[in-house]
């Protein structure tokens, strides 16, 4: 009998998004291509367009705790994403599966602020974020400005400012930092006390929604297979790089 791989099981604690190009959708394509396999508990159903998003809809908090044990609790994960989590009281029951089920790598993706700035949460949700997920996590993915919205300033010192980030005892992976004509995705190590810059020339994409869930997809789906930190982000930064430049599923310009 043919001895099966062991593809490592990611579970995702998430919302749901109907086009397909973000949310719980882009996190099982790019655990999938990556060799990986994806489970999820749902937190909200997103209702958009290409346009606009027309409504966040929560799903009751025990409903979500129900979803995230039932698979966690049989299965068990080898490791754990979360993503958009909408308000405080979704923050702390999620921060409480998690506490139970801490043995795998976490990795937690803050959704607080859009790429323009805006706050997406309120004040409660984000000190939630601070004090209840953050020390649990591995490793948390903050775009640019999420990170900079963290610090109370622009990112100036990308390896004092990442050691600030890690002040909850987590590695950070800072997305798409402006530098010239690249963008870079900066990782502090917290084990090592490393930061390791991942520079990318600039492309002028249409479609760039769901990239920042695709990349932390993919680094947790190559945790999930037992690489190291500083492994698993180089691989899925090389995924990122063949999947932005080759063809992708594209919908639409407003997107």
């Amino acid at each position: 009998m043919e001895k099966k791989i062991n593809t490592g099981k990611v579970f995702l604690i998430a919302g749901s998004e109907p086009l397909g190009s973000a949310g719980v959708q882009a996190d099982i394509k790019a655990i999938t291509r990556c060799e990986g396999w994806a489970a999820a508990a749902l937190t909200c159903i997103v209702d958009e367009d290409v346009n606009r998003i027309k409504g966040i809809h929560h799903l009751p908090v025990e409903l979500i705790v129900s979803q995230a044990e039932s698979f966690l609790s049989t299965v068990g994960a080898d490791c754990i994403k979360t993503g958009i989590l909408p308000t405080e009281e979704i923050i702390r029951a999620v921060a409480g599966v998690l506490r139970r089920y801490s043995r795998q790598p976490i990795l937690i993706d803050p959704v607080i602020v859009n790429f323009a700035g805006e706050q997406l949460v309120s004040d409660a949700a984000i000190a939630a974020y601070k004090n209840e997920l953050f020390p649990l996590a591995t490793l948390i993915t903050p775009n640019v400005r999420e990170a900079e919205f963290l610090l109370g300033h622009r990112i100036t010192d990308p390896e004092g400012d990442l050691r600030k980030l890690a002040q909850w005892g987590c590695s950070v992976l800072v997305k798409s930092v402006e530098e010239g004509k690249y963008l870079v995705d900066y990782l502090y190590d917290a084990v090592s006390g490393t930061l390791t810059p991942h520079p990318k020339k600039k492309l002028l994409l249409d479609d760039r929604n769901g990239t920042g869930d695709t990349l932390a997809s993919a680094i947790a789906t190559h945790l999930a297979k037992g690489d190291d930190l500083a492994t698993a982000v180089e691989r899925a930064e090389a995924y990122m790089s063949y999947f932005l430049a080759g063809p992708r599923y594209y919908i639409s310009t407003g997107l």
